[in-house]
């Protein structure tokens, strides 16, 4: 394969230099590899962000599962940790639905398996309180969630509830992961997703307040367009466009 100096490194770093990766279709790999070269030039996130952005995206994807190990492994290689990539797959659960992540959940416990990495305990809070803990977060993110909450129609104020226990409370709440982190890593489900169009302006004001900027989005964006394709990309960057401006 004639790889650019980017695409190799990637290649050497990320995937060992696979064999596997090559099988017969070494002609694609080779676009493929030069073209996730290619994008390293044009973003400013660090290594291992970008890969667990990519991490984050294949695992709500609802397929794509010889990727999914792939880029597991390769955020092992670069020493993510395998405490991190359980997070990043754990949250996408409420906004993909178990039916999208239940199978990678298991996929990357192979994969730890394989390398005898051993987890620890991971983090678990009382259910008591879990209401109250997700409510915080979303004041931090979302300054009138209260006034969205007492909008609510009394027969689905139930769903409400569940957001800020379940989402937030069970998930967002953890700790481990930075909030920041977090914040970017729902930005990249609703983007993947390819729909959800209110909530997806509502994460990135989100993002924005806590201090993922415009620039940071950008580039996750670009990041993912590889795994979400050119629609889907340009659908987030309206969305970005149409909130910063909003704040000017």
């Amino acid at each position: 394969m004639k790889l650019t100096n980017n695409a190799k490194k990637i290649y050497e770093t990320w995937f060992n230099s696979s064999s596997q990766l090559e099988s017969d279709s070494s002609d694609f790999l080779e676009d493929y590899l030069n073209f996730l070269g290619d994008i390293g030039d044009k973003i400013n996130i660090d290594e291992q962000t970008r890969l667990l952005v990519i991490v984050a995206s294949l695992c709500v994807s609802g397929g794509a599962k010889s990727s999914f190990k792939s880029f597991v492994k390769a955020a092992l290689n670069v020493g993510i940790s395998a405490g991190d990539i359980k997070e990043i797959l754990y949250q996408a659960v409420p906004y993909a639905g178990l039916g999208r992540v239940e199978d990678q959940i298991f996929l990357a416990d192979e994969i730890f398996n394989e390398r005898c990495i051993k987890l620890e305990n991971m983090p678990k809070k009382s259910r008591e309180g879990r209401g109250e803990r997700g409510l915080e977060i979303q004041r931090k993110l979302f300054p009138a969630v209260d006034k969205f909450i007492a909008s609510t129609p009394n027969d689905q104020r139930h769903i409400m509830e569940f957001l800020s226990q379940n989402c937030f409370g069970d998930f967002y709440a953890r700790g481990v992961l930075s909030l920041e982190l977090r914040e970017l890593l729902t930005f990249v489900y609703i983007v993947t997703l390819g729909f959800a169009k209110p909530q997806l302006l509502g994460h990135i004001a989100a993002n924005f307040g806590i201090g993922n900027d415009r620039a940071k989005l950008i580039s996750v964006v670009t990041t993912l367009i590889p795994f979400i394709g050119y629609p889907s990309a340009l659908n987030a960057l309206a969305a970005i466009n149409e909130i910063s401006s909003s704040k000017n």
